[in-house]
C-alpha cells in the first residue's frame, strides 16, 4: 500500500499550470513538524517535502495562500527518469494543528 496522510503547512506554490493532457496542476512544497515515538523514545521530525496535485484538488489548493495549514492524504511517486520522491496529494483538509 502506497498511502501518506500528513498534517503540514505550503511553505510555497507553484502558478497553476497544465498537464500536455490539459488537466490543471499545482507544484507545492509542504512543511512538516512534529514529534514522533520511536524505540519507545520521543523523536523530534521536521522535512520539507515536494508535492504535487492535480485536477480538481489542484484548482482547490490554488485558492490557498503560503502558509495555510491542512491535512494531506495521497500517495508517493517519483517523475520518470528521476531518483527524486514526489507526494501526490489526492485530497487535503484545512486545519488549525
Amino acid at each position: 500500500m502506497n498511502r501518506i496522510d500528513i498534517a503540514g503547512v505550503i511553505e510555497e506554490r507553484g502558478a497553476l499550470r497544465h498537464t500536455p493532457a490539459g488537466l490543471p496542476a499545482l507544484d507545492l512544497r509542504l512543511c512538516h513538524e512534529s514529534e514522533q515515538p520511536e524505540a519507545g523514545q520521543p523523536r523530534k521530525v521536521s522535512l520539507t517535502l515536494k508535492a504535487v496535485a492535480i485536477g480538481q484538488v489542484a484548482q482547490r489548493l490554488d485558492r490557498q495562500a503560503a502558509g495555510a495549514q491542512a491535512r494531506f492524504t495521497g500517495f508517493l511517486a517519483s517523475p520518470r527518469q528521476s531518483r527524486q520522491v514526489v507526494f501526490h496529494i489526492q485530497d487535503f483538509q484545512q486545519d488549525s494543528f
